[in-house]
């Protein structure tokens, strides 16, 4: 049995040509170059204006060849769905999607990521729209991964429903805690000698203390 052969490139998807690199790889095998590249093309029509990685496997004792069509970076699926050539290298946001374009990504990469599950695939394109400043419903990528993380999209992501619920910014409460010190009532000065008390007059004062005995005198 003879051993299947692979080639493997990276095509402009929808306009993959039979020259170099792929044609001169297909030559030595046998194989049409050109209807290869038909299919190429047609099963990346949909990638225009992006890389596209392919692999090309060929039975060189047959002929016959099999297409298999790998998935664009993240970055170029979202700047293609925004409609941008780059992301915004600003502070501005660069564009924004709707969390249904964000999801039919995560599907188209589900299978080409780490992911072990559509969420976290949806997680992984949400980590990669902050890095390009895209938001995703008039949320930042921070507030849309603490929705996702919280639960709130679990249901419509799985498809238990249809209807997107209603998402807010998602704001950080600060609460602050001010000490407070235990205040002693003031104390009131003792009055002073000769000081004149409230509704006296300074006549009535110097009385009282004309009348005062000194110290050591003793009393009759």
């Amino acid at each position: 049995m003879t051993k299947k052969e692979t080639v493997k490139i990276l095509v402009d998807g929808g306009a993959a040509t039979a020259g170099p690199p792929l044609g001169p790889a297909l030559g030595p095998m046998g194989v049409n170059a050109q209807k290869v590249v038909e299919e190429i093309n047609k099963a990346t029509e949909s990638f225009k204006g992006m890389k596209v990685p392919v692999e090309v496997i060929v039975d060189p004792s047959t002929k016959e060849f099999e297409v298999k069509i790998g998935s664009p970076p993240t970055s170029a699926l979202l700047l293609k769905a925004l409609g941008a050539e780059k992301g915004s290298g600003s502070k501005d946001a660069t564009g924004d999607l709707s969390f249904d374009q964000v999801l039919e990504v995560a599907k188209g990469k589900q299978g080409s990521i780490l992911a072990n599950s559509l969420k976290g695939a949806v997680l992984e394109i949400v980590g990669t729209c902050q890095s390009l400043n895209i938001t995703i419903n008039g949320l930042t990528p921070k507030e849309m991964t603490a929705a996702l993380k919280e639960g709130k999209l679990d249901d419509y992501i799985s498809g238990k429903t249809d209807k997107l619920p209603a998402l807010t910014h998602h704001e950080e409460e600060k609460v602050k805690i001010v000490g407070m010190e235990e205040r002693k009532p003031e104390e009131k000065p003792a009055e002073e000698e000769g000081e004149t008390k409230e509704g006296e007059t300074p006549e009535e004062g110097k009385e009282k203390d004309d009348k005062a005995p000194e110290k050591g005198e003793k009393k009759g």
